[in-house]
């Protein structure tokens, strides 16, 4: 088993910035990323953010990219994800997953967080 704490979210104005935790513990040695997805109100829940656990292999939806950052403590066993210039487009319940990457591709495990709710107001 693996469990997810998600942690950080809240609420910020358009142009600001959050920064995401999420500390793994349990069976993680079985895989090799860890990755962020949002589910906002009446959407399905899609990818954000990606990245090995051992090399700097990220991967990012294209509507983050150059706002969001994804990095790893390895020793803290902990993802973070730092979000800049917010959007309200950006407002969702984050969750952390992990999984790991094939062929340059992330695949998630079916483990998650409870989620953490970001709200940016215009």
């Amino acid at each position: 088993q693996v469990q997810l704490v998600e942690s950080g979210g809240g609420l910020v104005q358009a142009g600001g910035s959050l920064r995401l935790s999420c500390a793994a513990s349990g069976r993680t040695f079985s895989t090799s990323a860890m990755a962020w997805f949002r589910q906002a109100p009446g959407k399905e829940r899609e990818f954000v953010a990606a990245k090995h656990w051992n090399n700097m292999t990220t991967r990012y939806v294209d509507s983050v990219k150059g706002r969001f950052t994804i990095s790893t403590d390895n020793a803290k066993n902990t993802v973070y994800l730092q979000l800049n210039s917010l959007k309200p487009e950006d407002t969702a319940v984050y969750y952390c997953n992990i999984g790991r990457f094939v062929g340059g591709r992330y695949y998630a495990m079916d483990y998650w967080g409870k989620g953490t709710l970001v709200t940016v107001s215009s």
